[in-house]
């Protein structure tokens, strides 16, 4: 049985606006590394989502997703756009979310009742979580450079790019026949190393590809044998969709 996987990258917010890495922790808490067992990587209010699929308001008028600031105002318009169409696609699937607060809020504000994946965690990147990528070169030049260039380099103390392709690839190829349809709304570095490896290509391509706010890729496949078709916005209906 051929298996489909489609795989969301969240809506814009300031996190991805800024090209920080990764996404600040509640406070007074340390990240967690991925596999750990936990489900959160960030503070993220429950049940946002109603009976028929609605994001939540707040006092103010506004969608609980943008208040928590992990989606911004044009992140929300635009999720909030193609949710209709895109519930139609995620109907009979099973549901996923990278344990972030943008993901969990991309996956509210569709109206996904997603549930949270360690394996799904975003890239473990160590002491230059919540820093963008010039302060770190600016600060630490020779250990960015390493870890652009070398697969099996962690000089952030966390993942190295070898570690994360193998975790999300391992997640891939143990989907069982019991789950023939997937749907999983990831981090951008999710999506890429899944891309890498269901490709086969030599783990360096991982730095060549793009993923923008709000897209899909599919990957169909069975026997460890992955297709992909890239870059379709939800405002198609998404992916996968079953004639």
């Amino acid at each position: 049985m051929t298996i489909r996987v489609l795989l969301v990258s969240p809506a814009i917010g300031p996190a991805l606006r800024a090209a920080r890495f990764g996404e600040e922790p509640p406070e007074g808490r340390a990240p967690e590394a991925p596999g750990s067992g936990a489900v959160e990587s960030g503070a993220v209010e429950s049940g946002a989502v109603d009976a028929a699929g609605n994001g939540a308001a707040t006092a103010g008028g506004r969608c609980a997703a943008q208040d928590d600031g992990a989606v911004d105002a044009a992140g929300v318009r635009q999720t909030e756009a193609v949710r209709e169409d895109f519930l139609r696609t995620a109907r009979t699937a099973a549901l996923y979310v990278s344990p972030t607060p943008r993901c969990r809020a991309t996956a509210r504000l569709l109206g996904l009742d997603a549930r949270p994946l360690p394996d799904l965690a975003p890239w473990a990147m160590g002491r230059w979580r919540g820093r963008t990528l010039d302060e770190v070169a600016a600060a630490e030049p020779r250990e960015v450079n390493a870890w652009l260039t070398d697969p099996a380099a962690a000089p952030h103390g966390g993942e190295t790019l070898l570690a994360l392709q193998a975790r999300v690839g391992r997640w891939l190829d143990t989907l069982g026949q019991d789950t023939p349809r997937v749907v999983a709304v990831a981090e951008p570095d999710i999506v890429r190393a899944a891309t890498v490896h269901a490709l086969g290509t030599a783990a360096a391509t991982f730095w060549r590809l793009d993923v923008r706010p709000l897209t899909a890729i599919e990957l169909t496949g069975r026997n460890g044998r992955w297709n992909l078709l890239s870059g379709r916005p939800l405002a198609d209906g998404g992916a996968g969709e079953e004639n």
